[in-house]
This record gives structure tokens, sequence and C-alpha cells, in this order.
């Protein structure tokens, strides 16, 4: 761990703590959904070729949206980016499949 976000060792342990539970969420959003693209090697590399988790949040996440006020609620309102819709229907549907 290079960045240390708090002065306090309890935040810095929370901090390490959810960033673990982060990584292995994605990882196992990934291998939920994804066909597993290699075989057993002799040194275990993984099954499959994960995403990092930046690649991953600038595709589904890191979009320009704007708070609108429709109806009096606040909404974040996006453009409509069809390959982004593509990314995260496949995921959803992939994990009703495997639910």
């Amino acid at each position: 761990m290079n960045y240390v976000p708090t002065k306090t060792k309890n935040g810095n342990q929370f901090y390490l703590l959810a960033t673990i539970f982060a990584d292995n969420l994605t990882r196992e959003l990934q291998m939920r959904t994804q066909p597993k693209e290699r075989a057993t090697t002799p040194k275990r590399a993984a099954l499959w070729a994960f995403e990092k988790m930046g690649t991953l949040r600038k595709k589904m996440i890191q979009r320009a949206g704007r708070i609108t006020k429709p109806g009096g609620v606040i909404t974040l309102t996006m453009g409509g980016n069809q390959a982004v819709k593509d990314l995260v229907s496949t995921f959803l549907t992939r994990l009703e499949a495997t639910a």
C-alpha cells in the first residue's frame, strides 16, 4: 500500500479493507460474467484475463453527466452511450443467469 489516506491506524485499516473488498467484488463480477480464457498451467495463471479496476471504472462509471431535476426529483442524467448500456446489460444478464 503506497498511499496513506488518513493519519489514524483505524482509518488506514478501514481504507485497506474497503480496497480489498472492492477488488474482490470486481474480480468476482468478471469471473461470473465472462467465460474462462485460459487453461490451467504449471505456473497456475488465472483462468480469466481480468481487466484492471481503473479500466472498468472508466468504461462504466466515469462518464459525463448532469444533475437535473425532472418532476422535482434530483436525477443524474447521462448521455445515451450504447457501448456503456451494452456492457452494463451484459453484466446484469449474465449475473441473473448465474443466480
